[in-house]
Formats: structure tokens, sequence, C-alpha cells
């Protein structure tokens, strides 16, 4: 036994309660969406923009996107079909360790890959600087995509984990930092988040003059990760239009329904999920712009995603982590994203426990604001794309069982761990509810 599990042996975790969200949920199905795209381009005219034999090179960020390989293969067979030669390129700042080999291992985890694209997908973190920003900045194209006829943005729509602004997170940003990689992220962030906004909107716009983009893709989720919209753009409206869907986006954010919750608990974190690794839209939490609702005294991260290939950054937004997390976690992968983003707060490593069932504890243990009488509070995820299952503490019960849109799916019960103290379930609550481990399966 440990020193921390020996201190930490009397702290009683609560009984939790798997219980379902009950959000709008998104519209559209995977066999829909080639017709969808090509539709939107019908509508608008846009092969007519198009020249045949022409070379276009099609965006691919890091981000997990539901049905981003399906999204991806539609649109370059659609261009195909209209006789011109498209390739998929990683458009990506510093993930992947800031290398060629990691972007693609990226995509490849995204099944968007030459074999099943049946274009080439391709990788560089080679840039050719197309212009000047009014501000200065220089503005950095991807080398493949620069020597393409045409380049198209695909990309979600959605706000940003750590700046607000007319413009956040989509096509416009895809144009700023992915096709402008690591040179043009480090350039966006140099100003700190407090700029991105104006930056990533002044490095798009010169893009949009320099580079023909005959239209973007835009991708709206809805709170459980499904495609909610998904819409061709012309490229003069790109701006403009996604200003428009951004407040889409903004209304459909998943939230947890609880005004203060004593502990949250994490399966996981990863750049895969989210790029600050735990969306604060969810979490109230950010290592930019701090705490709000809703208000959590501890966060306590137990493990990396598979996909996330061992990037740990946004690990120093938790309270507490584990010591499997901690051996997952590679720096020379992680570092480069908080060196490029100009926050070495989301790389800072919290008090690393050896199993799940310290961390928790400590993260009970340490509060210092949760009511006496009642007991901690507490929130218990997947991750932070999976609020439309969770785990509640039994004493969040009333309150829940008043809010419409909470569904309570099983009666309370102990969270259960192995004999290394991972988690490894709550009785008979499926594994998708949260309180389950990579650790624990893999120890039986």
């Amino acid at each position: 036994m440990t020193i921390f599990e020996e201190l930490l042996r009397e702290v009683k975790i609560p009984r939790m309660v798997p219980v379902e969200l009950e959000i709008q949920k998104g519209k559209i199905k995977r066999e829909e969406i080639s017709g969808i795209l090509r539709r939107g381009m019908e509508e608008q005219g846009l092969f007519e923009r198009l020249k045949a034999g022409k070379t276009v090179a099609v965006t691919c960020g890091s981000r997990e996107i539901h049905n981003i390989d399906e999204i991806m293969r539609s649109v370059v067979s659609i261009l195909k079909d209209a006789g011109l030669s498209p390739f998929i390129f990683a458009a990506m700042g510093s993930h992947g360790g800031a290398s060629a080999k990691g972007q693609l291992e990226i995509l490849e985890g995204y099944r968007v890959t030459e074999k099943a694209m049946g274009v080439p997908v391709t990788a560089t973190m080679d840039t050719v600087v197309i212009g000047k920003t009014e501000l200065g900045l220089e503005v950095h194209m991807e080398k493949n995509a620069d020597g393409a006829d045409y380049i198209i943005p695909v990309g979600r729509i959605k706000p940003h984990t750590d700046f607000r602004g007319r413009i956040e997170s989509g096509l416009m940003k895809m144009l700023a930092v992915g096709c402008g990689k690591q040179h043009g992220a480090d350039l966006c962030h140099m100003y700190g988040f407090s700029r991105m906004s104006e930056n990533v909107t002044q490095i798009a716009r010169v893009i949009l003059e320099k580079k023909r983009i005959p239209f973007g893709v835009g991708i709206v989720e809805d709170a459980f990760h499904n495609t909610y919209h998904l819409e061709v753009i012309p490229g003069e409206k790109i701006e403009e239009r996604e200003a428009e869907l951004l407040e889409t986006a903004k209304s459909l954010i998943p939230a947890i329904p609880f005004e203060k919750i004593d502990v949250l608990v994490l399966d996981e974190i990863g750049k895969d999920i989210s790029g600050a690794g735990m969306d604060p839209n969810v979490t109230g939490r950010s290592s930019i712009m701090g705490s709000f609702k809703p208000f959590v005294e501890r966060i306590a991260v137990l493990g990396l995603s598979e996909k996330s290939h061992h990037n740990g950054c946004g690990i120093g937004v938790a309270d507490i982590t584990t010591q499997r997390f901690f051996e997952d976690m590679d720096f020379c992968v992680s570092y480069p994203n908080g060196l490029t983003s100009h926050d070495p707060a989301s790389m800072s490593i919290p008090p690393v426990m050896p199993n799940d069932r310290c961390a928790v504890a400590m993260a009970i243990h340490t509060c210092v604001n949760q009511d006496r009488n009642l007991g901690h509070r507490m929130v218990w995820m997947k991750n932070t794309l999976c609020l439309n299952r969770f785990l509640i503490s039994e004493n969040l019960l009333q309150e829940a069982e008043k809010n419409p849109d909470i569904r309570i799916c099983g009666e309370p019960e102990e969270v259960l761990f192995d004999e290394y103290g991972n988690v490894s379930g709550l009785g008979k609550a499926a594994k998708d509810y949260g309180a389950h481990s990579r650790a624990a399966e893999m120890n039986e």
C-alpha cells in the first residue's frame, strides 16, 4: 500500500446513478451526406467555378468530427466526378507532434487514408509565405496546397475552447491555422488568445483574397457529437455565413445540468475530444478564461484517449490525474501544442496519484466548499463529448428528478475498482455512462 492509499483509504466515494440527458439530436444520416453536398454545389452553381483537369487541395483537420471520413470521401468523389484531381492534406497546426508523420497518423485514425478516400492523402510541415495581414503578420500556406489550383476548406464550426469573437473555430481558422501549419498557428497565437479571433480573421481574409477558394464545407454538430448541419458555402460568403452558423452551434452547446459541482471525474481527455483536451464549454474551466458555469471545485482526469496519440495537452486544467495518464503522455507530442498556443498552463502536470481510486479520493478529500450535510456533489463522465450519458452522485437525484431533460436510468450503486485500484464499472450500468477505464480492461 502506498502512502497515498494509506492517507486516502477512509475517503468514501459516493454511490453513483446513471442518467441520460435529453438534448436536441442531429438530423443528418450518414447516407444523406453525399446528396446534401452535391445538391449544395448544384443549387449555387459552384460546378461552373471549377475547370476540369485542375488540382484541388482539400483540408482535413485534427478533430474527431462525426462522419468525417464520409464527408471527406463525398467531397473528393464529387470533385473527381466533375473531372478534377483532388487530394487531401493534413491541415493542422502543431498536432501530431508538429510532424508530417504524426499528422498522417491522426488522419489514419479517422479512416482518412489514400485507400479509403481514393485520392492522395498528404502532409508536410513546409509552408510558403503568401502575404501579410494589416497588422504585419505573415500569412503561411501549406506547400502542397499552395501548389494546387484550388483549395477547399472542410471543417466544424463551433465555439472555441479558449477565446470568444465573431469568428472562432471553423473554416476561417482552418485556413489561418490549419493551412498555415505550425508557423501559421504560432503567429495566430503570438499575441495571446485575446487577439486570436482578430488574427484568425485577418489571416483568413488574406488567404481568401490570394488563393482560389471556390467554396468551403461547414459542419455543425449537436450536443451528442452527431452531424446536425452540413452546408456548402461559396468562398466569398465563408466569413459571413460562418459567423451565422457559429450562433447555431452555440445554441447546441451541451452543458452539465447543475449549477455547482464539487467533483467532476473524467475517464479520459484528449485532442481528438477537444482542442483543450476537455471542452471548457462543458467543464466550466479554461486555462485561459478561468472558471465559469458550471462551477466545479475539483476535476480529476483518469486517462488519455487512445486517439489522442499520447497528446496530453489540457491536463493542466485538471486538479488531479493518475500515474497511467502520466506514463501515457508523450512530452514530445504534447509540448509542441502548448508552445505553439503560447499557453504553458495547459501543459502543467497536476498531482499524480498511483491509481484511479486515489485520484477520485483526493479530489473528494481536497474539496473545501461542499455542503457537509449533503455530501459531495459529483458528476462522472467518460469524456466531455459524452454528455448524453453520465453518472451523478446519489445526492443529486432529487435535483435531477426535477429537470425534465434528465432521465434516471438506474439505481444508486457503488463504483467498482479492480485489485490495482483502477475503476472497472458501476454495477449494471453500461461502460459508456462513465466509470470505466482501459487500464481495468487490460488487467482482466
